[in-house]
């Protein structure tokens, strides 16, 4: 893991941090020298990272619920007593359906977390960050925000609205010193994209391997990405060597070009 003294002290709020990347990247700012507090749904993962992290501290938070989110903030001012850098790393995967049979439902659903859930945490974390004289934010995308993906539309819908918001961001809050950014993983491996991959599998009436086959090769690496490199990133951009780096999607994706 990266590891940079500029993160130093920094006070770093992770959304959905209690396990898979959010874990990943809460361990590396940790690494660093950085006080971290994060938010997740999951209590028992949330409980068990804390307990397996020491100094690591959190709290039970929905991102797209606005009265949570609210009760989020307050609770890291509290623990951290400022913050710097709110990485918005909270997400689902949302319905893996052609579009004729894709739910309402579960579109609004993947929009309200993926999107919605940013759109709330940037707004509550702008009164932080102005106090910071290293703000800034980072909104976890995907290669799915810039490319399509079939029997996927409602995800990448998703993380395409997020490069927007990021961009808009990082224009609108650029003259107060805080930067705003993406990160656009790639397929990274664990088992929400194997979830993925199986119900893709069904949908197209193909095996699991041919589909994890095209999943790793539609990388110009030929293989997925793994959650350190996707947190290398995070603490990349938000490091002091990164201070001039704003309104980028930032792609870790092995150089892909099509989604299967």
């Amino acid at each position: 893991m990266l590891k940079d003294p500029s993160h130093a002290d920094l006070k770093v709020l992770i959304t959905a941090g209690a396990s898979g990347i959010g874990l990943v990247i809460a361990q590396g700012f940790l690494e660093s020298g950085a006080r971290v507090f994060v938010c997740d749904v999951d209590d028992i993962a949330l409980k068990q990272a804390i307990t397996n992290h020491p100094g690591l501290k959190g709290c039970l938070g929905d991102v797209a619920n606005e009265a949570s989110v609210a009760s989020m903030f307050n609770q890291a001012q509290k623990a951290m007593g400022g913050i710097d850098v709110l990485v918005n790393n909270a997400g689902i995967a949302g319905p893996t359906a052609l579009i004729e049979e894709l739910n309402l439902i579960d579109l609004k659903q993947t929009l309200d977390v993926n999107i919605t859930g940013q759109f709330l945490c940037a707004k509550y974390a702008v009164a932080h960050l102005r106090q910071s004289e290293h703000a800034s934010i980072v909104n976890m995308s995907s290669a799915a925000g810039h490319l399509g993906m079939p029997a996927r539309s409602a995800y990448s819908a998703s993380k395409w609205a997020v490069i927007g918001f990021t961009k808009s961001l990082a224009i609108e809050l650029g003259k107060e010193g805080i930067r705003c950014n993406a990160v656009l993983p790639g397929a990274v491996d664990g088992p929400r994209i194997r979830a993925v991959i199986e119900a893709k599998a069904q949908i197209m009436a193909k095996s699991l391997e041919e589909v994890t086959s095209s999943y790793e090769n539609q990388a110009s690496l030929g293989r997925m990405v793994t959650p350190q490199e996707v947190a290398n990133m995070v603490l990349f951009v938000t490091s002091e060597a990164g201070r001039s780096i704003t309104g980028q999607a930032l792609a870790v994706d092995g150089h892909t070009q099509a989604l299967s």
